[in-house]
């Protein structure tokens, strides 16, 4: 039987004291009904005797502490899930906003998953197509894996996050299969003209049919941002584990959903880490990313692209530099690319993909792809610095070779980097386009790639 209690004690800010409680446990879910009716909910954050401390997710204006009723569920937040879900648009608590009707759930799972054992791991080896050349070509997206991007603020990483949700392609053999492919997006704190932007650009190219969406704007209490998240990751789980299908989550930003357990911390007078944020940043987002992988005895998988924006584009911020120890590389956004107006901006040479490796090669993406990756990279670092030393020593003072580095530099940003928001390359597309620009050089200069790839893939007239 549900008890109600009517011993609230205090309410400061989001949080609200109730005394003589008995039988509850933390993060469970409660509800608060004032005077007039209203019902107003609130999850359990502390527990000392009988004493219990609560978050409100909405706000305490108008609650009334003698004639306010307290009572709790016995249950976690919960996420009500079923194949239904595609082609939804969720608030950040789950609740339908599309104006569509409430889904008849299969499942009612706890958003508080836990992470994956790591001994039920399964290692991620398959390749993921994005239609970003920046991403395939040189960081590739493994299935299973968590890639994040670190943005600046004023950097379009809003764009890039809608490009990949629309593009993104599972690659079985070498061959594209989107039979069982969905994507789970997450904007977290974000703007009424950016949840607009996403909505009406996922229904616009027809991305939202394979998508599920939770919106939570900047004007949502601080409490829905830190459940927003393990929404999407709930959904996430559901659609791989039980659906048996491939899922990439998309979330953005991170950076909203560590100032609003900030703000919470705060709000519990926590003793404060780096920064202000609490001192268990690092295990909150760990029991986040590490539901993302691939589970033995299951054919489905969650692929992750947690999206981040840089406070002063310091990557040494705790959010980028904790985020760096949990996840397997990272795709930097830069400032400088994006002033030279190539889109997406991103900088290839600090950007990193760690399992790139064990998703490209001969029935995966191509067998020229590692080699021509090494070159390409090469390539480009030594045209950056031949430029640099144009700018000290002037154009004469370069070699030959050197010149030919510089112009390798120009082109490769304004061809391979530069493809616009709404240019879809298939992975050929992009190895392709990465020998034609290696035509600028010498063959001399391929030492990278080995002779029998450079006989079948250099050009006929060299």
């Amino acid at each position: 039987m549900i008890r109600e209690y009517k011993t609230i004690e205090e309410v400061a800010g989001p949080l609200m004291l109730v005394k003589k409680v008995d039988g509850v446990k933390y993060d469970e879910l409660g509800e608060i009904e004032l005077p007039s009716g209203e019902v107003r909910r609130c999850r359990v954050l502390e527990i000392d005797g009988s004493n219990v401390l609560v978050q409100l997710f909405e706000n305490s204006a108008g609650i009334n502490l003698a004639n306010s009723k307290v009572r709790f569920s016995g249950h976690g937040v919960q996420l009500p899930v079923s194949r239904d879900m595609l082609g939804r648009v969720f608030s950040g608590m789950g609740e339908p906003i599309d104006g569509g009707p409430k889904i008849l759930p299969e499942a009612t799972p706890d958003v508080n998953g836990s992470p994956i054992n790591p001994a039920a791991r399964r290692y991620p080896s398959e390749f993921i197509q994005t239609g970003i050349s920046t991403i395939d070509g040189l960081n590739t997206l493994v299935r299973g894996q968590k890639l994040p991007i670190f943005s600046g603020s004023g950097l379009p990483h809003a764009n890039l996050a809608a490009q990949i949700a629309r593009q993104a392609k599972v690659r079985t053999g070498g061959v594209t299969d989107d039979t069982k492919f969905a994507v789970v997006f997450a904007a977290v704190g974000i703007t009424f003209e950016e949840a607009d932007f996403f909505i009406s650009d996922f229904k616009k190219t027809g991305a939202l049919d394979r998508t599920v969406m939770f919106m939570n704007l900047a004007s949502d209490p601080a409490i829905e941002r830190i459940t927003a998240p393990r929404m999407a990751l709930t959904a996430a789980e559901y659609l791989a584990y039980t659906c048996d299908m491939h899922v990439l989550v998309i979330i953005t930003d991170i950076t909203n959903y560590a100032e609003a357990l900030r703000e919470v911390s705060a709000a519990r007078k926590e003793v404060p880490g780096r920064r202000g944020y609490p001192g268990y940043l690092y295990t909150d987002l760990a029991t986040m990313y590490e539901r993302a992988g691939r589970k033995m005895g299951s054919e489905g998988s969650i692929t992750m692209i947690p999206i981040l924006t840089m406070p002063e584009d310091d990557k040494t911020h705790p959010i980028p530099d904790l985020t760096g120890y949990i996840t397997e590389g990272q795709i930097i956004l830069s400032r400088e690319i994006y002033r030279k107006g190539y889109l997406p901006p991103v900088d290839v040479l600090p950007s990193l993909s760690r399992l790139k490796d064990k998703g490209i090669g001969k029935g995966k993406t191509r067998e020229d792809h590692a080699d021509t990756m090494n070159q390409l990279f090469f390539s480009y670092a030594r045209g950056k610095d031949a430029k640099e030393l144009m700018v000290v020593l002037g154009e004469a003072a370069l070699t030959p070779v050197e010149r030919l580095y510089a112009k390798f530099s120009d082109a490769f940003e304004e061809q391979y980097i530069n493809q616009g928001f709404y240019e879809n390359r298939t992975i050929e597309e992009t190895l392709d386009l990465g020998w034609s620009l290696l035509r600028i050089l010498p063959r001399s200069e391929m030492k990278r790639i080995k002779p029998q790839l450079l006989d079948k893939y250099w050009p006929v007239e060299e």
